[in-house]
């Protein structure tokens, strides 16, 4: 996904060992980044470029004439199957393949296929986006004899949404069409007046309500904007601040003790591209090219990552998909009318390449040209591409004497990445500044970076020369790409390589299940992959001390503890001390960042003797004490003589595993979950017999039996199978961790749905607290938790927390 399709990988590594030595010295030698490109770019033959090609056309962004007849069929029957999700995103394609991209506008066809994903949004609930749909519909012409059903749709969405006197006009209007073009048959006038009287029962019931002011609902806090813009730090609160450090280089230091949940960084990605899910095999037919999954494309917006059944198509290819006719109109104008007719080659060449040229072109070439030469200037043409700029603490200048003369104010070596100001800022100099760490990427991943940069250099060239073709002609040309080859090259080639250390994985927390589930489960999922410069400033701890959380590109870090005045302020790359162990996490860390981790938890583990962590931990059968040893384990109980091998119970947990994996299907099924209840208790009872009772199985298992008894409607039973999850969760995690949050979040649904108040008014101020700290207000579990705790303050039953 980050890196180029396997196939593409596999062919240039095949072509590195096939190069002569002094050739790979050549590249293996050279000291900048420039050098490595051009002697790349040298070698990158027309035969290359062929197989490229022909891997690109591999996936089908571009015209398909006959997949519409295909997703209609697949949407239809997913509607009447009541998958309303898989039914909307089917549609989209629908849309894509059918409508503005490939067939002439506001024909029959395409109005239908906005009237169907209407009718999908309507059931799903999504009122706002179904409106939209009706609209769209009625632009690209529906047809006039459907007409009366179409406004009835409207009607209730407008009613739902409690928009009255629109839902009111739209009856009227209705009314009067019918009025004057009496079309339909008698039995089909006889149910639309029984809908329409139907409505307006429900208008009148809604408006003799009286009308109500939510309370204001408890916080623990307010997510408060910065009061404050940070001098030193762009979209940094006052609470922090930035210094140099020769073995840390650039870090967040505490100004002043900070409180949990205390907002420090709040920061706008300065390049995102979307993750495009697993990737089907590369295939030529145009079958196997269609694709009825649901992927990342097609539920979030290209360019601010909402989430959108209703996308918006681009005109020009079938791959980019938006929220909204703005969010595209400003993504073609930013970068996609360059990248729109790059097709599927983007896609080959994987995230990482795509966010290099996203990034040179939201920058403009000219700026990337611009800044590239003022460092230039400033070090010399051979010190620009080294992988640390031989000064590591010098910044852009300019030579006029004003400017020389405020940076003696500021200090002969300000932090990299500063302004002349000594501000570090959300922007290209901060983004350049950037390590790419270029000694030490291997040679070979260095010749792939560079020849798949050097490949999509080459058709820009060629769209460059095509779009001066055009804008003889008069047609508008996209700024930018005009400029030196040898600039935005190796600047692409550098952004290449940087975002192995400075990518940021955007994630969201996405529900799991069926769309009946009354227990939500969640996940967390990578949504797309940005750059946050600010973000990029803090160092790795293995048990960090801030959370990470995302609102579409926008990256927010909060206080996950208390941090004291001094303290470095840390979050994770990825390898945290409750996931893994610290050889493993150490291993992780080197391959990927090129840092040997020293964090107190890591140098706590290596101090303490070796033992399995609870969570995974095996126990005795015949006292149930914990297990140890490597080979063959024997009771930690001195009066116990049990032992046992390591392969054995490995083997046990295994069949275990898939026993538990095989009772989660049936649950799915939604009519075989007595029988999951079942098979789920069979394995609850095996695992007490060498598991300790913290296991993650454990967890699961218990976890799995609170669904089944939900979805039974026995919440007492799912409440205490949840509550034992809650244990399994707290023991590997902690009990303030985002995790276990996201645990009494679903505990809170349970006892909120079984009525029992004071017991579910105590969970949910317990998951609020932990959640708000961890993501905030605006996350949706804290809404729905305060939601449900006004729900069940106003039955107006004197209870409390429980302490």
């Amino acid at each position: 996904m980050d890196l180029p399709v396997d196939e593409w990988i596999s062919y240039l590594l095949d072509k590195w060992a096939l190069l002569p030595k002094p050739v790979q010295d050549t590249v293996s030698t050279a000291e900048t980044l420039s050098d490595i490109f051009l002697r790349s770019s040298s070698l990158l033959q027309p035969e290359d470029e062929v197989f490229l090609k022909r891997l690109s056309s591999a996936y089908l962004v571009e015209k398909d004439y006959d997949a519409p007849l295909f997703y209609r069929e697949k949407g239809n029957k997913k509607f009447q199957e009541k998958e309303y999700t898989g039914a909307a995103v089917l549609y989209s394609k629908l849309v894509i393949f059918q409508g503005v991209s490939h067939s002439r506008p506001n024909t029959e066809d395409i109005s239908l296929c906005y009237a169907n994903r209407s009718a999908a949004l309507f059931h799903l609930g999504q009122y706002e986006a179904c409106l939209k749909d009706i609209v769209r519909a009625g632009l690209h012409g529906y047809p006039e004899r459907l007409q009366p059903k179409m406004m009835l749709r409207k009607t209730e969405c407008l009613v739902n949404l409690g928009r009255l006197q629109e839902a009111r006009q739209t009856i009227t209007d209705l009314e009067s069409s019918l009025a004057a073009k009496p079309t339909l048959v008698p039995s089909s006038h006889q149910i639309l007046q029984r809908n329409l009287h139907h409505l307006k029962m429900k208008i009148r019931e809604k408006e003799s309500l009286p009308e109500t002011c939510p309370a204001a609902l408890t916080r623990a806090f307010e997510d408060m904007a910065l009061e404050e813009e940070n001098k030193q730090i762009s979209g940094a609160s006052l609470s922090v601040s930035l210094h140099m450090d020769p073995l840390k280089g650039r870090h967040l230091v505490a100004t002043k003790d900070i409180l949990p949940g205390e907002l420090l960084v709040k920061e706008g990605a300065f390049v995102n591209v979307l993750n495009p899910g697993e990737m089907p095999p590369l295939h030529h037919g145009l079958e196997t090219k269609r694709d009825t999954r649901v992927t990342n494309g097609d539920l979030y917006c290209h360019r601010c990552l909402k989430h959108t059944l209703a996308t918006v198509p681009c005109g020009g290819c079938s791959y980019a998909r938006y929220c909204s006719q703005e969010c595209m109109q400003e993504a073609w104008e930013c970068y996609h009318s360059t990248e729109c007719p790059l097709g599927g080659l983007l896609l080959v060449l994987g995230v990482f390449c795509h966010v290099a040229l996203r990034m040179t072109l939201l920058s403009r070439f000219e700026d990337v040209d611009r800044v590239v030469r003022m460092l230039c200037d400033e070090t010399g043409d051979r010190d620009i591409c080294l992988p640390e700029n031989k000064n590591p603490v010098k910044t852009f200048r300019r030579t006029d004497q004003s400017e020389s003369a405020e940076n003696s104010k500021i200090g002969a070596n300000p932090v990299p990445g500063c302004n002349v100001h000594g501000k570090y800022e959300s922007n290209y100099n901060a983004v350049f500044s950037l390590l790419p760490h270029t000694e030490k990427h291997s040679p070979e991943h260095k010749f792939i970076c560079a020849i798949s940069v050097s490949a999509l250099c080459r058709q820009l060239k060629t769209a460059s020369v095509q779009a001066q073709t055009m804008s003889s002609k008069g047609k508008a040309v996209s700024p930018g790409l005009c400029a030196d080859l040898t600039i935005w090259g190796p600047a692409m080639l550098r952004h290449m390589l940087q975002l192995q250390c400075n990518a940021q994985a955007i994630t969201s927390i996405q529900h799991t299940g069926s769309e009946e589930s009354i227990v939500t489960n969640s996940r967390q999922v990578r949504l797309a992959t940005g750059v946050f410069p600010v973000v990029s400033l803090l160092n790795h701890s293995c048990s960090p001390n801030t959370s990470v959380s995302f609102t579409g590109t926008v990256a927010t870090i909060r206080a996950a503890q208390h941090i004291r005045k001094g303290q470095e302020i840390v979050h994770c790359y990825g390898p945290h001390e409750s996931r893994m162990g610290v050889a493993e996490r150490r291993r992780k860390l080197s391959s990927q960042y090129f840092f040997d981790c020293s964090c107190p938890a890591c140098h706590t583990e290596t101090l303490r003797a070796a033992a399995e962590p609870r969570w995974e931990a095996f126990c005795c059968n015949a006292c149930s004490a914990l297990m140890q040893g490597n080979a063959v384990l024997s009771c930690s109980n001195e009066s116990c003589r049990e032992s046992v091998s390591r392969a054995h119970l490995a083997s046990r947990l295994q069949d275990l595993q898939q026993q538990v994996c095989a009772a989660q299907k049936l649950l799915r099924n939604g009519k075989l979950v007595e029988q999951a209840v079942q098979q789920l208790l069979g394995c609850r009872e095996a695992a007490k017999s060498f598991l300790s009772a913290e296991h993650t199985v454990v967890g699961e298992i218990e976890d799995g039996l609170a669904q089944a008894h939900a979805a039974l409607g026995d919440w007492q039973k799912s409440a205490a199978h949840i509550q034992k999850s809650v244990h399994v969760v707290e023991a590997r995690h902690g009990p303030s961790s985002v995790e276990i949050g996201h645990e009494l979040f679903k505990l809170a649904q349970v006892l909120f749905n079984g009525l029992a108040v004071p017991e579910a008014l105590s969970t949910i101020w317990k998951a609020e607290k932990i959640l708000l700290v961890h993501c905030g207000p605006e996350s949706p579990e804290v809404q729905e938790l305060q939601e449900m705790k006004s729900c069940l303050l106003d039955l107006s039953i004197p209870v409390g927390p429980s302490v």
